[in-house]
């Protein structure tokens, strides 16, 4: 999947966190255009991971959430250890989490993870 097809898929998720999800919303948040929402929602319905009725509302299927959900967790701990371990800026740390969370490899992940586990003891 690309960086920018879990971006949407990601902003799916925070967004159904907070009720209905509509196109419209989407193309807010990310700041891009309605046709590109739905160019990026065709694929991930393609690919089984959201539902999208026409002119109506977007949500998560189960393969979606899941997915997301590794998505969102992946972007948190980045943010935490850029903060909270080695002392970035939030607003830093939040914005280098986002470009970080599609390009470091679990191997990485699960070494920074271990990581930071040792720095809390």
């Amino acid at each position: 999947m690309t960086q920018s097809l879990e971006d949407y898929l990601e902003m799916v998720s925070f967004l159904s966190d907070e009720g209905e999800v509509r196109v419209t919303d989407i193309a807010t948040r990310l700041g891009v255009s309605k046709p590109s929402v739905l160019t990026a929602l065709k694929v991930l319905e393609e690919q089984g991971l959201l539902e999208h009725e026409r002119y109506r509302r977007v949500f998560l299927t189960e393969k979606g959430v899941i997915q997301a959900s590794e998505i969102r967790n992946r972007h948190s701990f980045l943010t935490l250890f850029l903060r909270d371990i080695i002392g970035v800026n939030p607003d830093t740390a939040e914005k280098d989490a986002c470009k970080m969370e599609h390009l470091l490899s679990e191997e990485t992940l699960q070494k920074m993870k271990a990581f930071a586990q040792k720095k809390k003891r």
